[in-house]
């Protein structure tokens, strides 16, 4: 609104108001308009025309705007007036701080005039004070001799956009020539949002385009849908605060196949037939439209010269028959074939079903007696006597796909109702002492249809072992006595590949660590299992809500954790460290590791890698940066690909980490000699959307740079590639390097087999000894004088922030030495945890001092 003048007064009635004012400005206001009355009247003799100047109220230049505060940045409001003594401001109808004021004094040209200008900050918690009381609101009040004049009120709003759409655009598939109309509610925000949409990632304009428009509430409509019209659709929203992205749609415009006219119909032959035809092309059907009905080829009986009416004769009717009679023999032949080869097929069938290579899981164990003569074996006595064992609990079906580990049921697994199921197991020969050896250095390890690089199994008893996926970083560990003595289990661990299992994903949710299942789901276990597996959070308590999500047997993902939150439990645990998590828990299954984000510093790890061909048989050469979570299955899966494409490592991998700020990550090349190389990418950079790297759905992305040599003697390239995200963290490479020969990083290409087969079991697959391990547990988990014992052992490996729950098992050591047999196989160093055990003070060296016979 604009100025509003008041009534003019005199100046000693201005004074008395102005001293009526509220508190020292009161009083200032006093002196400044009494000395102006003296000088008013002074100058009134000499200078008629300035003593009128002096007469007129203020009048506003400027007046403050509404602003927007924009994250914690303050805004600024100004005004100014001629001719004015004073002016200050009035916000929410208190007076501001003379203090908080900016003042600047300067003189109008064209007037004479005096002009006073005045500017005063307002921060975000100024704001947020009186947030849902009111608008925050600022005025201006000037004064003169004659009077006071109010400015404009300027409202001050904080800016926001949230980050959720209220309505997204969907996918459709529609007919040519239908109209098409994609919905889009930008999220709420202050100031409201601007709407523009893209399509295959370029800006849509309707002044360009006629066949197009955006409605009042920014949906986009296609009034007649084009071939070309086939595209990814998405709806972005922006204001001064940030900008987001919908999910895209794939919009599909198809078209149905519809006939040609019919040809003229052909000269009549000798068979007294002619025919005419005609084709699926007028359209002819695109991007999956139906295809034309009805026949493509009509004939019809004719007469003509060439045509033969002569009636069959006996000799036809001859052979008529005896061609009959040979396509019945070869019928009758061709059935006695296949019933055959049924029943040898149906033999062989029934053979494999009862095979015990099928239930080797449930096998019959045979054991052989000790040699009495050795003493130094460690003799134990297996409770495998001949017995039925029956386990309640839900053995509900695996939901792992193609890739699934079938338990067919054979003669020594018979199916009940219920979910129960009956173990038979036959009886020991002898003593355990060779079972024990048996188990100890036998892997069973079989390659199931997707082959052996994703998926381990192996059979297991009370002594527990380990499965291992090479190169992963994934693993399982059953501790000893995990499995029920008399019983042994078929274990399976499995990496899906996440086009394999449907994880959804809810606002700002995303996948932090590999997809693996273990299993048999349902199988009874007495102490927890140990999965472990790397993740690609920065995690932080602040940042980040971090959640472990397991498969329920009817598909659903349930929340079974939440870190940093998790009371205590019998079924579920998790170490979270930097690069891995360890996850205790008392039931086999499908396991994630889920984060949310709090803040836009929440962040992730992403790995950088840079491939190129081994060979350039041609003067274009492609550099690939690939953007991977920073986990090792990922990078094993790239090193896997990039290895059936012939492509070699050009640059050691860097980490960036990628902050959920809603910006996208940007890819440049630079430096590159104009003389020997030119680079056909058209824009300045490349660019991968926010979303697809934060979902977490997508493990790796890459981008292409094509290069082109511009003579084919060139082998050394040299350039710079440029990584970073928007207003976040970025990489450089620096690449020099021979295209023919070099391989200096070729290294990298074969990684560092894990040690060990993929499924240990029974000693082998621990580090601690089985005896020094009980001796360990047996004195340390009675509670000790001044606390040595398991509390202190946790604390000497840096374990004490997770006493409750090992304080909730019945053998809290075991709990600890099994998390250090998880974090530290194969490489863990036994001398450290010995010193550990040494400081508690409850054993000496002598605990360690066993005989080669006992390890």
């Amino acid at each position: 609104m604009g100025a509003r003048p008041r009534r003019r007064r005199a100046p000693a009635a201005a004074a008395t108001a102005a001293a009526a004012a509220p508190g020292p400005l009161g009083a200032l206001l006093a002196t400044v308009l009494f000395a102006a009355a003296g000088a008013q009247q002074s100058a009134t003799v000499a200078n008629p025309v300035s003593g009128a100047s002096l007469d007129l109220l203020p009048h506003f230049q400027l007046e403050p705007e509404d602003v927007y505060i924009v994250k914690n940045k303050a805004v600024s409001l100004a005004c100014r007036a001629t001719p004015a003594t004073q002016i200050y401001f009035k916000c929410n109808g208190e007076w501001v701080h003379q203090g908080d004021h900016i003042t600047q004094h300067s003189t109008d040209r064209s007037t004479g005039l005096p002009v006073m200008e005045v500017r005063i900050e307002v921060t975000r918690q100024q704001v947020e004070k009186i947030f849902g009381l009111e608008e925050y609101w600022c005025q201006c009040v000037a004064w003169s001799s004659s009077g006071t004049t109010k400015s404009q009120k300027a409202f001050v709003r904080i800016a926001y956009l949230r980050k959720n759409f209220e309505q997204e655009p969907t996918a459709r598939e529609v007919s040519i020539e239908q109209g098409i109309v994609l919905p889009c509610r930008p999220p709420e925000g202050i100031p409201p949002a601007e709407v523009e949409w893209l399509r295959n990632e370029e800006l849509v304009d309707p002044e360009l385009d006629a066949n197009v428009y955006v409605t009042p509430e920014h949906s986009l409509v296609l009034r007649q849908a084009r071939l070309a019209d086939t595209a990814n659709y998405t709806c972005v929203a922006k204001n001064i605060v940030a900008r987001r992205r919908s999910t895209s749609a794939a919009i599909t415009v198809y078209v149905d196949g519809a006939w040609s006219e019919w040809s003229k119909w052909s000269v009549c032959g000798t068979e007294c037939t002619h025919w005419r035809s005609r084709e699926c092309s007028e359209p002819a059907p695109r991007n999956g439209g139906r295809d034309c009905h009805g026949p493509e080829l009509d004939t019809r009986n004719c007469t003509s010269e060439l045509c033969s009416h002569a009636a069959p004769g006996a000799d036809d009717v001859a052979l008529y028959v005896g061609l009959v009679a040979v396509a019945v023999c070869l019928v009758l032949l061709l059935l006695v074939g296949v019933l055959v080869y049924c029943r040898k097929k149906g033999g062989l069938d029934a053979d494999v079903a009862d095979s015990s290579i099928l239930t080797a899981g449930f096998q019959p164990v045979s054991i052989k007696p000790s040699k009495a003569d050795n003493p130094s074996l460690l003799t134990i006595q297996p409770d495998l006597s001949t017995t039925t064992m029956t386990y309640q609990g839900s053995l509900c079906p695996r939901q792992d796909g193609p890739a699934k580990l079938q338990l067919p049921n054979g003669h020594l697994l018979s199916p009940l109702g219920a979910g129960r199921h009956t173990l038979h197991h036959s009886s020991p020969a002898a003593e355990g002492a060779d079972f024990v050896a048996r188990l100890s250095t036998q892997s069973y390890f079989r390659s199931l249809p997707r082959g052996t690089t994703n998926m381990a199994y192996g059979t297991f008893n009370f002594l527990g072992g380990r499965l291992m996926i090479p190169n992963t970083g994934i693993s399982l560990l059953i501790p000893p006595d995990a499995i029920p003595r008399g019983k042994i289990y078929e274990v399976y661990l499995t990496l899906h590949k996440q086009e394999e299992v449907r994880l959804p994903l809810a606002g700002c949710q995303t996948l932090l660590s590999p997809i693996v299942s273990c299993g048999p789901p349902g199988v009874l276990l007495t102490r927890p299992a140990i999965l472990a597996m790397g993740h690609c959070v920065e995690a932080s308590a602040e940042n980040w809500s971090i959640r472990l999500k397991k498969q329920s047997c009817e598909g659903t993902w349930e929340d079974v954790l939440q870190l940093g939150a998790e009371p205590c439990t019998e079924l579920y645990y998790c170490q979270l460290e930097a690069q891995a998590c360890y996850i205790f828990t008392e039931q086999l299954g499908r396991f994630a590791l889920v984060g949310e984000s709090l803040s836009m510093a929440a962040s992730k790890r992403l790995k950088l890698v840079l491939f190129a061909p081994a060979a350039c048989p041609s003067l274009e050469y492609n550099i690939r940066v690939y953007c991977l979570s920073d986990t090792q299955d990922v990078l094993k899966e790239v090193i896997q690909l990039e290895k059936q494409l012939g492509g070699q490592l050009i640059g050691a991998p860097r980490v960036l980490h990628f902050k959920d700020s809603y910006h996208n990550l940007r890819l440049s090349i630079h430096d590159m000699p104009s003389s020997l190389w030119k680079s056909k990418l058209l824009a300045s950079y490349q660019e991968i959307p926010f979303y697809h790297i934060w979902s977490g759905l997508q493990p790796f992305l890459h981008c292409t740079f094509t290069l082109e040599r511009l003579s084919p003697s060139t082998c050394e390239l040299a350039c710079k590639i440029w990584v970073w995200q928007v207003e976040g963290d970025g990489q450089s490479f620096t690449v020099n390097f021979n295209i023919a020969k070099d391989t200096r990083f070729s290294d990298w290409l074969v990684p560092d087999s894990e040690v060990g087969a993929p499924a240990l079991v029974g000693p082998s697959a621990f580090k601690i000894p089985f005896l020094i391990r009980q001796k360990i547990i047996s004195s340390l988990d009675p509670p000790g004088t001044r606390g040595a014992d398991w509390r202190m052992l946790a604390q000497k490996l840096n374990l004490d922030s997770h006493l409750s729950f090992f304080a909730s098992k019945s053998s809290p050591t075991a709990m600890i030495l099994n998390l250090w047999e998880a974090r530290h196989f194969p490489n863990g160093n036994l001398s450290q945890l010995a010193a550990a055990v040494a400081e508690v003070g409850k054993q000496d060296s002598a605990l360690f001092a066993v005989s080669e016979a006992e390890c």
